[in-house]
């Protein structure tokens, strides 16, 4: 595809991590705010793959509309899986089926599931082509597979500070040193056509930080991801930014959440194909 060469092997690396301030932001996501675009098409019943369920929090809503036993959880490494069942069982949702497997080669038959959800999976995968086949392929005929993921690149945010203008730059430095695609939202469209879809409906939509709690929230999970492992390592490691480079941009963070005009943007793609 033009714009864009997928890497021919290797395993995704997670440029995020599951460290304190990964988890504290991702475990304030549910199904209503990071899977309105899929809500409408659910109900009990169906069976969903959810690929890449993270820290569980969307897994148990939408276990909770299409029925716990007819969800199964995807997670790359035991370690995630890990997380994903320990939220599961915090909320009192059993029966899911939660397996470690690659989303570039899953395990399942053909036609399997009804849905498959993945939400900011394709811009950490090295192959996002070859994932989106794989979803297509084991989701039965007229099926769904709905994929949101974010783009780094149209995130906006006012005041303009050094610090974060700095941070965006080395991450997306990092993550694509990493295999990853940071700008994936803009890519969705272009990705299930080319995974062979010929039914795919795009879409977009944001969150935004401008509220004293919310500005106060994304100030500290980037604060907390920029100074720590693995992101930090990675910036030492490289030589691209060291310990007083990583916290002075945790400081601007910080100021600009303490700005009563601080408005953060960030711009996700969206899209629902039929199988």
């Amino acid at each position: 595809m033009p714009g864009h060469a997928e890497p021919s092997a290797g395993a995704p690396t997670y440029t995020h991590g599951y460290g304190a301030a990964v988890l504290g932001s991702h475990r304030a996501r549910t199904a209503e705010n990071s899977a309105a675009h899929l809500l409408p098409h659910l109900h009990d019943g169906q069976r969903l793959l959810d690929v890449g369920s993270g820290a569980g929090t969307i897994t148990a809503d939408l276990a909770r509309i299409v029925g716990p036993r007819n969800l199964t959880a995807l997670e790359v490494t035991e370690d995630a899986a890990a997380l994903t069942r320990s939220e599961l069982q915090r909320q009192g949702v059993d029966e899911v089926e939660v397996v470690v497997g690659d989303a570039h080669a899953l395990a399942f038959a053909d036609r399997t599931f009804d849905v498959v959800h993945a939400h900011q999976v394709l811009q950490h995968v090295p192959r996002p082509v070859t994932a989106l086949a794989e979803f297509c392929r084991v989701t039965r005929p007229g099926g769904i597979v709905a994929v949101r993921d974010s783009d780094y690149e149209g995130f906006r945010w006012y005041p303009e500070t050094p610090g974060i203008a700095r941070w965006i730059a080395l991450y997306l430095r990092a993550a694509r040193a990493n295999g990853g695609t940071p700008d994936a939202g803009r890519r969705l469209l272009a990705w299930a056509h080319e995974a062979g879809f010929e039914e795919a409906a795009p879409g977009a939509s944001t969150w935004l930080y401008a509220t004293p709690e919310a500005r106060e929230h994304w100030a500290r999970t980037w604060a907390g991801r920029v100074t720590s492992p693995p992101l930090a390592e990675q910036l030492q490691r490289e030589g691209w930014a060291d310990a007083d480079e990583r916290a002075a941009i945790a400081e601007d963070f910080r100021r600009w959440a303490e700005d009563p005009d601080g408005w953060f943007s960030v711009l996700h793609g969206e899209v629902l194909a039929r199988a």
